[in-house]
Formats: C-alpha cells, sequence, structure tokens
C-alpha cells in the first residue's frame, strides 16, 4: 500500500469499455511526511475520493483485486481514505468521529 494526494480528474471521451463508470483520479505518491515522492499517477477511485483528499493506494497486481472476477486494466486503484497520520510511531490510524 502507498500514500497518495489526489491532485486531479481525468475525463476520457474514449476509454476501454472495461473503465465504463469507473473514476480515474490523478495522485501524488506521498512519503509518511507528505512529501512528494516521484511523479503523479493516475488511479481509479474505489471510495468516491476527490482533490485534495489524502488516499491510500495499491499498484501491479493488486489494483486489479477490488474489481474482481472482472479484468479491470488498472495499474493503480486507490482503496482507502487518510484521516490521520502518526508519524511518531509510523503507522497510520483513523481518528475516531
Amino acid at each position: 500500500m502507498n500514500l497518495a494526494k489526489v491532485i486531479g480528474t481525468v475525463r476520457a471521451t474514449r476509454k476501454d469499455h472495461r473503465l465504463e463508470g469507473r473514476r480515474m483520479l490523478v495522485v501524488q505518491p506521498l512519503t509518511f511526511d507528505r512529501e512528494p515522492a516521484g511523479d503523479p499517477l493516475v488511479a481509479l477511485d474505489t471510495v468516491d475520493s476527490g482533490p485534495g483528499d489524502v488516499v491510500i493506494y495499491v499498484s501491479s497486481t493488486e489494483a486489479t483485486i477490488p474489481f474482481r472476477p472482472g479484468d479491470t486494466p488498472t495499474d493503480a486503484t486507490i482503496v482507502g481514505s487518510v484521516e490521520r497520520i502518526d508519524t511518531d510511531r509510523g503507522t497510520w490510524t483513523r481518528s475516531s468521529r
């Protein structure tokens, strides 16, 4: 799993039919200190994220798991929303509401 910030959306008038109805967002990978870590990438969204949100994304083969048993062509998928990062212990925790 990787940490990223949503920095934009992707609109496509033509795309693979297996991506129909799927939201594509541009994310900037981050370190635990919320510093940019590499180039931005496009990820499919499964948690209704939006610009400015800090998210968890998976890549490679793991990126297709949320869409199984179908075959969805993706290299990155957003699978969680981050509300708090605890860098003192090097862990991430979700704050209670």
